[in-house]
């Protein structure tokens, strides 16, 4: 990932739910099954940092632009896809004097007119070997291109995937590409993913809030391993998807976190160490591969799978309507007095909808402790989730529908929990609304 100084700001895009019900006043719906996407094997994802790790100690410890360390990386990473089946092109940039490349790699089939793109920056700073920022992410996506071969895949989508060059100079290889692209090929594109930093040793689960369907496909499966995730908001604009973004793409991507220090919530949600940054060794020689979190690692790796096999299998409807949310934690007290997360709704004319969609997250131990209430701008309370002694699972994640029909829909709503029973805790990791 390139330096903070270089950041361009974006908006945050609201995360959007993808599970709905349809019963009134509220029905808890079921989750969303992810799709069949292989497990992408650990040790595979692996032995390609290995190889960068050996590409930059035989080349002046780094893979950086211009250096002879990065041509190696790309010779390598090229020769397996070559192996599989892939067409792959090596597309020449100069940056700062020197020869910077871009490798793309198509595989064969697919809608033409539907592109799915899946990439990563190849190119370390020159202080290093660059093992998690980002052999990280080039790795998992080369072995799940290498997957896709297996497997055999043809999906509706073309699938292609890409390494970038010069991404610590500032974007430059992925700026080139975009650039370049002939505003009919940029038309094709129906998605970018971008996985810069998914290893991160002291890791968070971080998911970009870009394109609302990109950002659910990830953030439902996370969900289905019960792992929380947060909006990604470090690297925001800082990273390849940026180029695509700006030229209307849809993009998303997942991160692990670099310079920012993990706090003592996220520690509690996540494990590791609070009060450290998510990597100490960001731009540093001790970015090797001892620097990376297997768990994170193996979690990002599949979730890159999942990605690419639900995306690239036919249309994915984007949600409608527009949506309001919180993703600011708020502590749920054991046994103790209801809390709130608050969300101000503007910009509506008239009453609320008779299908309005509460879409809540709760993390907590005994879900069967939580009453959960949706408290409309005047203090009506509409009951969402009853308590229940006999319901012992964890979590509250699903999508309520509400008759709020009576309720002006311009003001602030409001999310109450209140646990009613001892000995469990947990708290609201987010929460929206979608009008």
């Amino acid at each position: 990932m390139r330096p903070a100084r270089l950041r361009s700001l974006s908006a945050a895009a609201v995360a959007v739910a993808a599970l709905l019900a349809t019963a009134a006043p509220a029905v808890q719906a079921a989750p969303a099954r992810a799709a069949a996407a292989p497990d992408i094997p650990l040790a595979n994802v692996k032995a390609h940092l290995i190889q960068l790790q050996s590409i930059a100690t035989a080349n002046g410890g780094n893979r950086a632009h211009g250096r002879t360390g990065y041509k190696a990386s790309v010779d390598y990473v090229r020769a397996k896809l070559d192996a599989a089946g892939y067409t792959t092109t090596l597309q020449q940039f100069t940056s700062g004097g020197a020869t910077g490349y871009n490798l793309i790699a198509d595989w064969p089939g697919g809608d033409p007119n539907q592109v799915l793109m899946a990439g990563s920056h190849l190119d370390s700073v020159t202080s290093g070997a660059g093992i998690n920022d980002n052999g990280s992410g080039s790795a998992a996506v080369l072995e799940t291109a290498l997957a896709v071969s297996r497997a055999q895949l043809a999906p509706d989508k073309h699938l292609r995937f890409a390494w970038w060059g010069a991404e610590e100079l500032g974007l430059v290889g992925s700026k080139y590409y975009v650039n370049n692209l002939a505003s009919t090929e940029r038309a094709k594109l129906s998605g970018y993913l971008n996985f810069d930093m998914i290893g991160s040793p002291n890791a968070g689960y971080f998911v970009y809030d870009d394109d609302p369907v990109i950002e659910q496909t990830f953030k439902s499966y996370f969900a289905g391993l019960s792992v929380p995730t947060e909006i990604e908001t470090e690297g925001d604009g800082r990273s390849d998807h940026a180029p695509f973004k700006s030229a209307g793409v849809p993009v998303g991507g997942l991160f692990t976190g670099a310079s920012n220090t993990k706090s003592s919530a996220q520690a509690q949600k996540w494990g590791g160490t609070a009060g450290q940054s998510f990597d100490r060794c960001y731009h540093s020689s001790c970015d090797t591969t001892a620097n990376i979190n297997d768990t994170a690692l193996d979690r990002n790796s599949d979730a890159v799978a999942h990605a690419v096999w639900t995306l690239s299998a036919g249309t994915v409807t984007p949600p409608t309507g527009t949506v309001f949310s919180n993703a600011t934690d708020v502590a749920v007290p054991d046994n103790g007095a209801a809390v709130t997360s608050s969300v101000a709704v503007t910009g509506r004319t008239g009453n609320a909808p008779a299908t309005l969609k509460a879409a809540v997250d709760i993390k907590h131990t005994y879900r069967g402790d939580l009453v959960v209430d949706l408290l409309a701008p005047d203090g009506t309370a509409y009951r969402l989730k009853n308590s229940s002694s006999s319901d012992s699972a964890d979590n509250v994640i699903a999508t309520y529908t509400v008759n709020a029909s009576a309720e002006t829909a311009n003001g602030t709503w409001k999310l109450q929990v209140r646990d009613v029973a001892a000995q469990d805790t947990g708290y609201i990791d987010s929460w929206q609304l979608t009008f």
